[in-house]
C-alpha cells in the first residue's frame, strides 16, 4: 500500500521557507541538503518538503518539464497546506506575526472545524484549522 509521507513545492529561497514555516507553525527541521537547495520540516504525520527552482534546474530533477512559480504576487496554486491545531488562536496569531498574509480569517465551519488561511512569503496557501471530526484512515 502507498503512503504519503512528503508533501513538496517548489520555492525561491529553501532556506527562507524553511525558517519561515519554523517561525510561523514551529515546525522543526527534518532534514537539509548539503546545497541548501532541498529541505524537509517535520510536520508530524508527513514531511513537509520544499526544492529550490535553482536545484530543480542543475539536477534536472523534472526533466526540463516547465512549473508555475510561487509568489505572493502571482495567482495561488491549485493546492495547499493544511495543519491541524489544538491551540488555534495561538498558532494563528503566530503564523500572521510571523508574516503570514491572512486570505481569510478565522472562523467556525459549518462540519465541525475553525479554519483561516494565510498565505507564506512564497504564496502558498497555508490552511490552520482545528482537527477534523471524522475519523481518520489507519
Amino acid at each position: 500500500m502507498l503512503r504519503m509521507k512528503v508533501i513538496g513545492f517548489v520555492v525561491p529561497n529553501v532556506q527562507a521557507s524553511v525558517e519561515f514555516y519554523a517561525r510561523a507553525f514551529g515546525l522543526g527541521l527534518h532534514y537539509m541538503h548539503p546545497s541548501g537547495g532541498y529541505g524537509e520540516l517535520d510536520s508530524g504525520a508527513a514531511v513537509l518538503a520544499f526544492v529550490s527552482e535553482t536545484f530543480i534546474e542543475k539536477t534536472d530533477l523534472l526533466g526540463g518539464l516547465p512549473i508555475a512559480l510561487n509568489r505572493r504576487d502571482l495567482p495561488a496554486a491549485s493546492a495547499h497546506v493544511a495543519l491541524w491545531s489544538t491551540d488555534i488562536e495561538a498558532d494563528w496569531l503566530r503564523a500572521v506575526e510571523a508574516g503570514g498574509e491572512i486570505v481569510k480569517a478565522l472562523e467556525a465551519k459549518p462540519w465541525g472545524q475553525v479554519s483561516g488561511y494565510v498565505r507564506d512569503p512564497n504564496g502558498i496557501v497555508v490552511e490552520l484549522c482545528t482537527p477534523s471530526p471524522r475519523p481518520m484512515p489507519t
